[in-house]
């Protein structure tokens, strides 16, 4: 196979790796390093002897994806690696950019990614891959190097966690904006009866940051207590589309500072996820949001 032809191949299946990749990894830039080693593999591999390029494409990625994981966890974080999920930002008014749309199928939201980096590298691939993609468990186990009943069994795990943690969000995003316009609404009139009848009463809200686990506010009224705090900065908030949900960017002038991802279930905020490392909002791409 000449390698144009290879190359027209393996660019039909991009859209795919990337999103395989960007769920197992939950960082864009890895992602897109996950996607590019599997190309590189593939053109020092006889692809004639391939008898499916998607199948073997999606082994190879997937295999570097649990390689990376692990890595992370021997190696110690790197400053800049350490903050995970990488948010996608699109504007509402233009809806989500093609490019991302495959990389947020099946509503991987904000809140699915964080519990997934609670997950171990095996379980973490074995969810995704099963629940997300149908890949068998025995092909899965393949690359585990584990029995088809034992990936099931990571897969099932996964699996509870995710349910108990991290709930399906409302599908309607126009009442999932709603409810990010009334909670920024009320905190800019410093309403904090307001505030707290749009979030959930088990409300969660997580400050991600470059060492450590994200630091967390629960309850209602603490989270709107803390909304209170900062209400300065609820008028320079702009609509933003965060993993495909409703969100806001903040400005401080024309520079972006922060990004709020919020998860809405029942027309109430259940986990609000806030981004305000100035290095990884400075590595997002917010050109279609402006102050």
């Amino acid at each position: 196979m000449k390698e144009l032809e290879l190359a027209n191949r393996f660019d039909g299946q991009r859209p795919q790796l990337r999103a395989v990749a960007y769920r197992i990894l939950g960082s864009v830039s890895e992602a897109d390093d996950a996607v590019q080693d599997a190309w590189l593999r593939l053109r020092r591999t006889d692809a004639e002897e391939i008898d499916s390029l998607e199948r073997w494409l999606t082994t190879v990625v997937a295999r570097i994806c649990l390689n990376m994981l692990r890595s992370r966890r021997t190696r110690g974080e790197q400053p800049l690696e350490s903050l995970r999920p990488e948010p996608i930002i699109d504007n509402p008014a233009i809806g989500t950019d093609p490019e991302h749309e495959a990389l947020l199928a099946d509503s991987v939201g904000i809140a699915l990614q964080v519990v997934l980096d609670t997950l171990r590298p095996a379980e973490r691939l074995a969810f995704v891959l099963h629940d997300m993609f149908a890949v068998p468990f025995d092909e899965i186990a393949a690359m585990l190097d584990r029995s088809p009943g034992a990936t099931r069994q990571l897969a099932s795990r996964a699996r509870r966690r995710v349910q108990g943690t991290a709930p399906a969000p409302n599908p309607d995003l126009t009442c999932q904006q709603a409810v990010v316009d009334a909670y920024f609404a009320a905190a800019r009139e410093g309403d904090l009866e307001a505030l707290v009848t749009v979030l959930d009463p088990d409300v969660v809200l997580r400050a991600h940051r470059r060492d450590g686990d994200p630091l967390e506010l629960r309850g209602a009224n603490t989270v709107a207590q803390g909304a209170m705090a900062a209400r300065r900065f609820a008028p320079y908030v702009r609509p933003a589309l965060v993993n495909g949900a409703a969100g806001v960017v903040a400005f401080d002038g024309e520079q972006p500072f922060a990004v709020l991802a919020f998860t809405v279930v029942d027309e109430r905020a259940v986990a609000i996820d806030v981004f305000n490392d100035p290095e990884l909002v400075a590595k997002l791409d917010i050109r279609g949001i402006t102050a």
